[in-house]
């Protein structure tokens, strides 16, 4: 037999049962044909999934020129933020013209900053605490959630979550005791539920931000050769510009990289070569700054104002929580090499650069890229500048489709459309959706604040905090995954949390400024994911009854079908027709909702009843030999023996993000593939009978059955509660995919609507 979709190879399976599967791998279900195995699959519900090593998620390693090509296209996303922070760093440190001492101090502090905050935590330590090759503080917890018991998974796909939870053994006792602790303490879980959270809300609302900061700061560096420009046209041109930054998104990372990359590259290098100028022209003495002395006495010196200024030196690691957030669309390797290899020696070279020319020219501060060029190349460093802060917004930007994903995953956001974007790097992502409410976001800011200093105001404290979070979740991480001694993780985590905390507290400064904007947007945002992760829970807690075996609800007694609810009631007659019934869970023995429902309102099933389960794996494509995995459904005898339900089997369709499945053609890939499994099946005697069966159903017609659920709410709830249980359920059935949207004949959809209580 030919399959529709290409060649299909078969193998037979014990007892009873054949299967349509990819050769190299073992079914589960095919084990549970054993009759010594019977008992075993009958009694628990979660051995009875067909899961797979390729269903989980894994993550992708290059080498070679991918890895080229990756670290390449890294320069173009990732560092336009961090790259573009020597265009202010000095003129937000100092409001007056700073003294030798000063400088050297504040060259000093940058210089450490960049090693300490980006170079030693971020790069060396945290890019190693990646879940599967994505990162960002909600990585962080859903990796933590898998090494301890600390999250609910949706019951439809707990099987699909590799847990990688230590034994007691395995673990030294204050990790040990660690982990014990964060198990037991509901109040720690919604900590570290609130904390995963807020995390993803800070760079989202610094994803408003950013955009409008760098684009009004390009553009207002026009006014550096043309001071007559007003402010309406300033912020006219930047809205114009953002407009296209977010209408170029959906050509995907690869193309938008490739094309960003040779503009941070040449402006990486302008900085460089500037740097190096200043620092033989002016003042070589400025390399003392390498020295963390001048950064101590800079600040002992200035006691509160050396405080405050802190609060400009953070601006020259601002976009570093990117480096984590951009993981999943990368590569840790790619990350490190663009980094230390390149970024980060062209960023030093450059503040050390500008330091030495304001030692010599105080004056200079106001405007410490500009001012400090050499002579006749104003106009091209304009232009390179005003290129480079555009391409600035593109690393926050692309983080925030990293970080939606991975919310999205463990039910904290409703599931919005994703776009792939590339067939070789599978993690990067186009969200529609997302991409044209940041554009909105970030025009509403730039109208509203008009200018880089009121911006600043606001700008920078979400970063911080990320990095202080982050801190405080990868020390955990050392305890509970990755095992070390605590003696170690301590005295690591003191030094890191310090350092945060020192420019965390200046950069809290700014709130009564106008930071308060991110941090109201951020906690507006986290309020979002907890409520649509309470709603979730609920839900589960209300759909938990139809999680039941097909051996719970029905029964066969004289080869006929019967509810097990009414066992003296009539048998379940069969309608004529194929019957494929959309199959959520993927169980390998529950009875599908949809199925479940359809009984109970009409005692009958189709002639033929096939289970149809998509699942998704996160690769382009799967080749139609390694798609399709069919099996015999099961229930129990009179007798309690295990027995095959006539003509109904369980399809489990694999399939990469590039796969169209669902198709106008559906009914006829169905009916092809359930032909050749009867084929090779070892029932004896009834093949003949079953492909008649199956072919007199097909012709009678082909109908496809989707549930439709609807939640109430209970009266027993409090009035808060069901507040918001009704705002989840508002947004829940404002983003639900409509049966509309299915590629099928309307004519042959049949819902069953259901009502739930939460």
């Amino acid at each position: 037999m030919e399959d529709p979709e290409g060649p299909v190879k078969h193998r037979m399976a014990p007892h009873d049962s054949a299967t349509i599967t990819p050769p190299g791998y073992t079914l589960d279900s095919a084990k549970a044909e054993d009759p010594k195995k019977v008992d075993v699959e009958m009694n628990s519900v979660s051995e009875g999934k067909e899961v797979e090593e390729r269903d989980f998620h894994r993550k992708q390693e290059f080498s070679g020129w991918k890895l080229a090509w990756l670290t390449y296209q890294s320069l173009g996303v990732i560092y336009g933020d961090i790259g573009t922070s020597p265009l202010y760093v000095y003129s937000s440190t100092f409001s007056s013209e700073p003294s030798k001492a000063d400088i050297l101090g504040a060259v000093s502090l940058v210089i450490w900053s960049l090693t300490i905050m980006v170079t030693i935590k971020y790069v060396f330590i945290v890019l190693r605490a990646d879940d599967e090759g994505e990162g960002g503080t909600f990585a962080l917890y859903s990796l933590l959630s898998r090494y301890a018991k600390l999250v609910r998974y949706d019951p439809r796909h707990s099987d699909l979550v590799r847990m990688q939870r230590y034994n007691t053994d395995d673990l030294q006792k204050p990790n040990l005791m660690t982990r014990s602790i964060m198990e037991r303490s509901t109040f720690i879980k919604w900590t570290l539920k609130v904390v995963g959270a807020f995390g993803v809300a800070l760079i989202l609302a610094d994803g408003v931000l950013t955009p409008a900061q760098s684009i009004l700061g390009a553009i207002q560096g026009v006014t550096v050769v043309n001071p007559n420009m007003s402010t309406s046209a300033v912020v006219g041109i930047s809205c114009g510009i953002l407009v296209l930054v977010f209408v170029i998104q959906p050509f995907g990372t690869t193309r938008i990289a490739s094309t960003f990359a040779p503009i941070v590259i040449v402006w990486m290098l302008f900085n460089l070569t500037f740097g190096i100028y200043n620092l033989v022209m002016f003042d070589a003495s400025i390399l003392k700054a390498f020295s963390p002395y001048f950064a101590g006495a800079f600040l002992v010196r200035n006691k509160q104002d050396g405080w405050l200024s802190l609060g400009g030196i953070l601006l020259a690691f601002t976009g570093v929580e990117t480096l984590f957030a951009d993981l999943g669309a990368f590569t840790r390797r790619s990350i490190q090499i663009s980094w230390l290899c390149f970024v980060y020696p062209c960023l030093l070279i450059s503040y050390i650069g500008q330091g030495a020319h304001i030692s010599v020219n105080p004056s200079a501060y106001a405007n410490p890229f500009y001012l400090t060029v050499p002579p006749g190349m104003l106009w091209p460093s304009l232009i390179v500048a005003v290129l480079a802060c555009i391409v600035a917004s593109q690393a926050v930007i692309t983080g925030a489709y990293q970080l939606l994903c991975q919310i999205m995953k463990l039910s904290y956001f409703p599931q919005v459309k994703v776009y792939h974007t590339s067939k070789t790097f599978h993690g990067q992502v186009y969200i529609p959706i997302a991409n044209w409410l940041m554009m909105i976001g970030t025009i509403i800011v730039t109208a509203v604040y008009n200018n880089t200093t009121r911006l600043g105001e606001a700008y920078g404290t979400c970063v911080i905090l990320v990095s202080f979070l982050t801190t405080c979740m990868v020390a955990v991480v050392a305890l509970i995954v990755w095992r070390l001694p605590i003696w170690i993780v301590l005295p690591v985590f003191v030094v890191f949390a310090l350092w945060d905390g020192m420019f965390l507290s200046a950069a809290m400064s700014k709130v009564p400024h106008g930071a308060w904007f991110t941090l109201m947007l951020a906690v507006i945002l986290t309020c979002l994911f907890i409520l649509w992760r309470y709603g979730k829970e609920e839900q589960w807690n209300a759909e938990e009854s139809d999680n039941v075996p097909l051996y719970h609800t029905t029964f066969l007694r004289d080869h006929q079908l019967y509810l097990k609810y009414d066992p003296e009631g009539p048998y379940i007659r069969r309608t004529r027709g194929l019957g494929i019934f959309f199959d959520k869970s993927g169980s390998a023995i529950n009875t599908p909702t949809v199925f479940l429902h359809f009984l109970q309102k009409f005692s009958a099933m189709p002639e033929v009843t096939v289970f149809l389960h998509l699942r998704p794996l996160s690769i382009p494509s799967v080749a139609p030999e390694e798609r399709y995995t069919i099996t015999r459904c099961f229930t129990r005898g009179d007798d309690a023996t295990k027995q095959p339900i006539p003509n109904c089997y369980r399809l489990m369709v694999r399939h990469g993000y590039t796969d169209e499945i669902i198709t106008p053609d559906l009914g006829v890939l169905v009916l092809g593939l359930i032909r050749g499994f009867l084929k090779c099946s070892d029932i004896l005697g009834e093949e003949n009978t079953e492909l008649a069966t199956l072919n007199c159903a097909s012709n009678a017609q082909v109908i496809y059955i989707v549930g439709k659920e609807q939640l109430n709410i209970t009266k027993e709830r409090n009035y808060f509660r069901r507040m918001i249980l009704w705002a989840f359920l508002l947004i829940r059935d404002s983003s639900r995919t409509k049966v509309q949207s299915l590629n099928v004949q309307m004519e042959r959809l049949v819902e069953v609507g259901f009502v739930k209580r939460m």
